[in-house]
């Protein structure tokens, strides 16, 4: 075998694996990417489904910043996402600092605050609709500690409503952030911990100037991950209230798929998804520009 031969079937055999890329590029291309540019696109029409559609501009978006329901629905997301971020993050670390200890059953204990992650978020609505329901299992325990006066209609009060939808999620989803906070904790040197204990460091000093700042990239994570799923929250919103009372606990999501696939308003929904998706994008960037400044290596 002469050198240009080698040389040739090297080429092809480096070119060859590129070739398994294509299935998932063109998966990607006509499922994610075309998609999304079409969606920009009809954003700034009338589109109603047919095969006809008219260029209107920004009017959409006008209709929008008019329509009280989509304001609303805005309002209660950024609340939801400010709220569930902060919860979320704080019970996960402060879970997380617990469960990193020698308590007796921390593994059991892990297990179970991670278990709900691996229930589909449409599964935990209906669970939760269940525990909420007039008469139901958590009326049924406080009237049994004789707590009467603290019986509600937890998804049927407009004031009520939207936190008991939130408690169902840090239910759901506060594993996670436990998770993610103890596989920081445990890769700190116990060194540290022991050169602050001869110091005379107090546990919350050690937390503090320690523990606080090599948690950053952990606390990045978290909060990246609550925030966005906060802002698309959808499933469960849909499944306990569908929006209600009223619009206590509409969401901008909840708002795109009625507007697209309930009235077929699919260049005012195109609009909704595009508003929401920078809504993500600015959010989330701000996010973790604050987050990332207070990133420490171990």
């Amino acid at each position: 075998m002469n050198a240009a031969t080698l040389a040739a079937r090297l080429r092809r055999n480096r070119t060859a694996p590129q070739w398994f890329l294509v299935p998932a590029l063109l998966f990607y291309l006509l499922v994610v990417l075309y998609p999304s540019i079409a969606g920009v696109f009809y954003s700034f029409t009338d589109w109603a489904g047919g095969t006809q559609s008219s260029w209107i501009g920004l009017d959409n978006f006008r209709e929008l910043l008019a329509d009280q329901v989509a304001v609303a629905s805005l309002r209660n997301t950024l609340l939801l996402a400010v709220v569930l971020t902060v919860v979320q993050t704080a019970l996960g670390l402060l879970l997380a600092l617990v469960l990193n200890t020698a308590i007796r059953g921390r593994h059991l204990m892990r297990t179970l605050f991670f278990a709900p992650m691996m229930l589909p978020p449409v599964v935990t609505g209906l669970l939760w609709q269940y525990i909420y329901t007039p008469g139901g299992p958590l009326d049924s325990v406080l009237g049994f500690l004789g707590l009467d006066s603290l019986v509600h209609a937890w998804l049927g009060e407009s004031k009520l409503a939207l936190g008991s939808i939130i408690a169902s999620i840090v239910w759901h989803h506060v594993g996670m952030s436990m998770i993610i906070y103890l596989a920081a904790l445990q890769g700190i040197p116990a060194q540290l911990y022991e050169a602050a204990a001869l110091d005379g460091a107090s546990a919350f000093r050690r937390f503090w100037d320690i523990v606080r700042p090599l948690l950053g990239h952990a606390t990045t994570i978290v909060t990246a991950l609550t925030m966005t799923g906060s802002l698309k929250l959808f499933d469960q919103v849909f499944v306990m209230t569908g929006g209600g009372p009223g619009v206590a606990t509409q969401t901008l999501s909840l708002v795109m798929y009625r507007e697209a696939f309930v009235y077929g308003h699919y260049g005012y929904g195109s609009a909704i998804a595009l508003v929401l998706t920078m809504v993500v994008v600015l959010i989330v960037f701000l996010q973790l520009s604050v987050t990332r400044k207070g990133e420490v290596e171990a």
